[in-house]
Parts: structure tokens; sequence; C-alpha cells
């Protein structure tokens, strides 16, 4: 038999060492600024493999029209592959504001959400994620 090359998968396995990175950062409980920003930039890295992630898995589906990250969450969202939609989309605008500008106050402020609010919901893909893979290798 034959095993297919399925982009999605490869994806996810680098979006898990991303999030693996991020929960070491995160188990710093009290970073200084150098850890703070490395934990921002693991954030960065991991919300990007995950919604390229998505894109790819939406695309092997048969969704064409996938092409930003936007449409691809709202995408994920309607099919149910991600459970918050308005959270991702906020994700994806905080993420979008670290990796272009950086200021001590925003990097506290999204230190928090990440802790607060964007780990769970990678770590929720993560597990949606596992279980479509063991689905697909039970194929």
């Amino acid at each position: 038999m034959e095993s297919k090359d399925i982009r999605w998968q490869q994806r996810f396995q680098n979006f898990e060492r991303a999030l693996r990175s991020l929960e070491e950062a995160l188990a710093i409980e009290q970073p200084d600024v150098v850890q703070r920003a490395g934990l921002i930039q693991f954030f960065e890295i991991t919300f990007e493999l995950a919604w390229k992630m998505l894109k790819d898995y939406l695309e092997e589906q048969g969704f064409t029209e996938v092409k930003s990250p936007r449409a691809v969450l709202k995408q994920a969202f309607e099919v149910e592959l991600i459970g918050d939609g308005h959270q991702w989309l906020q994700g994806l605008q905080d993420r979008n504001l670290t990796a272009h500008t950086y200021n001590e106050e925003t990097a506290v402020l999204v230190e928090n959400l990440v802790r607060q609010t964007y780990y769970p919901l990678l770590s929720q893909l993560r597990q949606t994620f596992s279980q479509l893979q063991e689905q697909t290798n039970d194929e």
C-alpha cells in the first residue's frame, strides 16, 4: 500500500513542534523582556502554522477559495474545525500587531492573551488535528 504525502499532515508535525516550544515558554511564570519576546515569537510561528495547516486541510477537502488567513479561519469555523471564530480572528489581529511592532506594553498584553486565550485555542486545534490524523491513518 502506497503512503500518500499529505501536506496538512506535514504542516501538523511542524505545528506540534512549534506548539511544544510555546508551551516551554509559557512554563516561565514571570518572563523577563527577552523571554517574553521569545514567547511572543513562538506564538507568531505557531499561529502562522495553524492557519496554514487549516488552509492545507480545507484545500484537500475541496475548498478552493481559502487563500487569506481571514478566509481560512472563517471557513474553518463554518465547517467546525475551530470553535470560536471571533477569538481566532482576534488572534490573527494580535499576531499581525506583534509581528510588525514591538512595544513593551503591547508585549505584556499579548503575553496575557496568549496564556489565557490563544494557547487554549491552539491546544484544542492540536487535539482536533490529532484526531483527523488518526482517522486518515486508519483509512
